[in-house]
């Protein structure tokens, strides 16, 4: 089978937090999908890892963060998103 068709258990693997988030290209999310529908090994990973995530999400959403945190965060998420740069901006003093 041409490798370019079917991904195997390791590149499955690597890619799954990417996956998860839907943060890989159209042709890899599917390539990862057809994986999972053939692999119970990686199927249970995946059931695990998506598991894992969604209680961390969970979590998260009953932490209260301060106004001005969020406000700094939004703010060098957004220059992250318009510059497409590296960690310069996570920088941790004030602006």
């Amino acid at each position: 089978m041409n490798p370019l068709d079917r991904y195997t258990c390791e590149e499955a693997l690597r890619r799954l937090d990417d996956f998860l988030d839907r943060e890989l290209r159209p042709d890899e999310m599917r390539h990862v999908e057809e994986h999972l529908e053939t692999c119970e090994v990686c199927a249970r990973e995946f059931g695990f890892e998506k598991t894992v995530l969604q209680e961390v999400r969970t979590k998260l959403q009953r932490i209260d963060v301060p106004l001005d945190l969020r406000s700094r965060l939004s703010r060098l998420l957004e220059q992250e998103r318009t510059q497409g740069g590296g960690e310069e901006g996570w920088s941790t003093t004030s602006s």
